[in-house]
């Protein structure tokens, strides 16, 4: 099992949940396996905490942080896995088979000690029952996890989603045979959202491309930044890079 302080470090985030019923049952299997962290992000039915599929687990839901934005609630993460199917999907980002949930989570919590200011989270998030994680919600993880379903269904009720991946977090974090983490401290989320806005006001002073492109480069930026697994080091060169660059291009109300 894993240790209570490293399940304290993982979120659990539901995007855009419609079925209270489904976070109810979400919350039930985050107590079955001992993770207290919960945040749901833009929920369809607003009397959601009240769920009566959440048995053992009220306490969870009551605690439970809710966001407007898939941004705000991955903002203090280090690192933040998608989960979801590859049917009907063509990934942009690295795909891990679940079975390798528990060493990749292991290594970030690892990686993320070593950032200023103490230990940061790790997210997983799970995207609506209808649709599951949009394009523009992958855009903020690092890497998708493939939940491996039939093609004749592909889609897995949310609350069993949920409890399949803890389960297989749990088991496989178990095995003794992780490799020793050898990468740099991480950086946040919110940072790399921070860095992604300064190079996207950069692009728009230089008139990198029309107007309606704008949004096409936003979503590619963020991918870009979470694939290049930035260490702290690197993320303060690059700011004051694009800084130095926007400030001679002119803008001088540099964020």
């Amino acid at each position: 099992m894993l240790l209570p302080d490293q399940r304290d470090r993982i979120e659990i985030v539901l995007v855009s949940p419609r079925n209270p019923l489904n976070i109810g049952a979400a919350a039930r299997a985050m107590a079955n396996f001992g993770f207290p962290r919960l945040t749901v992000v833009a929920p369809y039915a607003p009397h959601w905490r009240e769920a009566k599929s959440a048995v053992g687990a009220p306490g969870l839901l009551a605690t439970a942080r809710e966001t407007a934005s898939i941004r705000q609630a991955v903002a203090h993460c280090t690192f933040v896995a998608g989960t979801g199917t590859l049917t009907h999907r063509m990934p942009e980002q690295p795909v891990a088979l679940l079975p390798e949930l528990g060493s990749i989570i292991l290594r970030e919590l690892e990686r993320s000690r070593g950032r200023t200011g103490g230990e940061s989270r790790i997210a997983l998030v799970f995207g609506a029952e209808k649709h599951g994680l949009t394009r523009d919600d992958l855009a903020y993880c690092q890497t998708l996890v493939e939940i491996p379903t039939d093609p004749q269904q592909p889609s897995m009720n949310l609350g069993q989603a949920v409890a399949v991946c803890l389960y297989e977090l749990t088991r496989s974090a178990a095995s003794p045979d992780h490799p020793k983490p050898a990468s740099p401290p991480a950086v946040s989320s919110a940072q790399l959202d921070r860095l992604a806005d300064l190079v996207e006001q950069t692009m728009i002073a230089a008139r990198y491309s029309p107007a309606a492109m704008q949004p096409a480069n936003r979503h590619d930026l963020l991918l870009l930044l979470r694939r290049l697994a930035l260490s702290p080091g690197d993320l303060r060169r690059v700011l004051g890079i694009f800084r130095r660059i926007l400030w001679r291009l002119g803008d001088h109300h540099i964020r």
